[in-house]
């Protein structure tokens, strides 16, 4: 099967609310610019209509494109299987709620087309870009797990964690494989792996809006977030990314555990 122009992975646990006018804005942002891409949606076992609302949008568009995890894995992993399964020359992924509009991507297509490897948008670069704030306390929690990031994995970024972030082929395929965090705490990881092996990343300002019905947990997710990081130097200093280049020579198709099965 030839490679396309885009995919736009989105990674969706039971979003059946909002997915299918997700889709709608996606696909008729995709089709204004008159790009050869795919939409592609990754359900991580979700327990109401997402998958349903997904193989309805296929059956009447071919670039609509349906995974399923093997249950319940997080979103790291639905972004690994996502990526690793697209074609396109460039993978972008987006969260389902579309916090920063899908019509804010070729700022970062912009970014990869200028000499970067990785382009990832940020809420904090230029603050007025955002539309609706979060919380104080979650502000907070943001900014002290920024805070450790840049101690723990010297991670340099104002935001790490926008679900809104595009790569190279040749970038995904060799970070991707190597990744090992399966939840929240999957961001850093893929930044800390990008920096490792030498690939341009690019913080890009990108209009954002807080969304209610976030399943983030500041408390709970944000210490099993520091336990992940640790994680990430752990596997570092002990050698378990080593072999970026044999693992990136893969297929594009395989993923550790083997992919889900695809509509």
């Amino acid at each position: 099967m030839k490679n396309i122009q885009y995919s736009i992975v989105i990674p969706a646990y039971n979003e059946g609310e909002r997915l299918g006018a997700t889709l709608e804005k996606v696909l008729g942002f995709v089709r204004q610019q008159r790009w050869d891409a795919e939409v592609i949606v990754v359900n991580d076992g979700s327990r109401d209509n997402t998958a349903e609302i997904v193989r309805e949008f296929a059956e009447k568009d071919p670039a609509v494109r349906l995974l399923e995890n093997p249950g319940n894995r997080g979103k790291g992993y639905s972004v690994r299987h996502g990526v690793l399964n697209a074609r396109g020359e460039v993978v972008a992924f987006s969260d389902a709620d579309l916090s920063s509009p899908i019509e804010e991507l070729p700022k970062l297509l912009q970014a990869l087309a200028a000499g970067a490897d990785i382009a990832i948008g940020s809420r904090w670069l230029r603050t007025e870009l955002q539309t609706q704030r979060q919380s104080l306390h979650r502000q907070l929690f943001g900014r002290i797990f920024n805070g450790l990031l840049r101690i723990i994995l010297g991670l340099r970024f104002k935001d790490t964690q926008c679900g809104f972030k595009a790569f190279t082929r040749r970038a995904a395929q060799t970070i991707l494989p190597l990744q090992r965090i399966e939840r929240w705490g999957f961001d850093p990881e893929i930044l800390f792996l990008a920096r490792k092996f030498g690939f341009r990343v690019q913080e890009v300002p990108v209009l954002w809006g807080h969304c209610g019905g976030t399943r983030i947990h500041p408390l709970a997710d944000g210490a099993r977030m520091f336990q992940e990081m640790l994680r990430v130097r752990w596997y570092d200093l002990t050698g378990k990314y080593d072999g970026a280049s044999e693992i990136g020579a893969q297929s594009a198709n395989t993923l550790p555990g083997g992919p889900g099965p695809r509509v």
